[in-house]
């Protein structure tokens, strides 16, 4: 029997306030960028948030230490990444990828670190391009896709009911540990919950602006946005716990960082652009 574990604390009311006021603040933009101003509006978007959490998934390798050259490199491949997902033939994520990994495998020349250190820091700087850059491409490349607007609008309203419904479910029902030496307040009946709401948010939304996709298609990418947000949460949650931090930053009032909001949809964006493209094109 997986091991029990105990309910999460409630949030502080003065928490819960300012993260109301911070979503009331950032779904009407958030509408109005996807749905008003199009495709190179929301590639602006993802590719601000991408370099944003790159800078901090670099300071949760760096701790306190100098901000270093390498990092700011970093966040500039991480843009230029997602802008090939935009301008393919402008920016090809191939040579994005080829330079970043040259720079990274040049670090013991370059640093004036040790050569266990140096090697590190390049091996953090092409997991940092990877890591943001390649997973947020997928999301400009659904926007480009015919209904991309209301493909993104999909893929966010159901990652978003999935982290929702664990959340409740899990501070209400949660009793047994789904990862405990990664994140304690994960739990099963809270993965159960998040499931059931993904799968009715995707329902919902079918009925409401996206009759392109069937039942069967709300009913499978409920379950998969939601295992693979929570896998892309863990991950970070990892990260995170390695290296001896809370949350990421704290640019999103009562929020955390940008990579705290984008940690779920690092994950189910792919998964999300290849069933479309594959699955349900098939």
């Amino acid at each position: 029997m997986p091991p029990t574990v105990d309910r999460a604390r409630p949030r502080s009311s003065s928490e819960t306030v300012r993260r109301v006021l911070a979503a009331a603040v950032f779904l009407p933009i958030f509408y109005y960028l996807v749905h008003d101003l199009g495709a190179i509006a929301f590639f602006g978007l993802a590719a601000i948030a991408g370099m944003l959490a790159a800078g901090e998934f670099y300071r949760l390798h760096l701790g306190q230490a100098p901000w270093p050259w390498w990092c700011w490199l970093g966040v500039g491949a991480t843009g230029l990444l997602i802008s090939s997902a935009q301008w393919p033939t402008l920016v090809t994520d191939r040579a994005v990828l080829l330079g970043t990994l040259a720079i990274a495998l040049c670090m013991p020349l370059l640093s004036g670190k040790s050569l266990r250190d140096s090697l590190t820091d390049g091996m953090v700087l092409v997991m940092g391009v990877l890591y943001l850059g390649l997973t947020l491409s997928y999301l400009v490349l659904t926007r480009g896709l015919p209904d991309g607007a209301l493909l993104i609008f999909f893929v966010f309203l159901v990652t978003w009911a999935g982290d929702t419904g664990a959340y409740v479910a899990g501070k209400s029902m949660g009793r047994h540990a789904l990862a405990p030496v990664i994140s304690p307040k994960k739990t099963y009946e809270g993965l159960a919950g998040g499931l059931v709401l993904a799968c009715l948010m995707a329902v919902v939304a079918r009925a409401w602006f996206l009759p392109a996709f069937s039942l069967v298609d709300c009913l499978a990418l409920g379950m998969i946005l939601t295992i693979t947000g929570l896998i892309g949460d863990l991950a970070e949650s990892a990260m995170k716990r390695s290296a001896g931090f809370k949350d990421s930053g704290a640019l999103i009032p009562g929020h955390g960082g940008m990579l705290d909001r984008l940690d779920s949809l690092l994950f189910t964006g792919p998964a999300f652009y290849y069933y479309v493209t594959i699955v349900n094109n098939g």
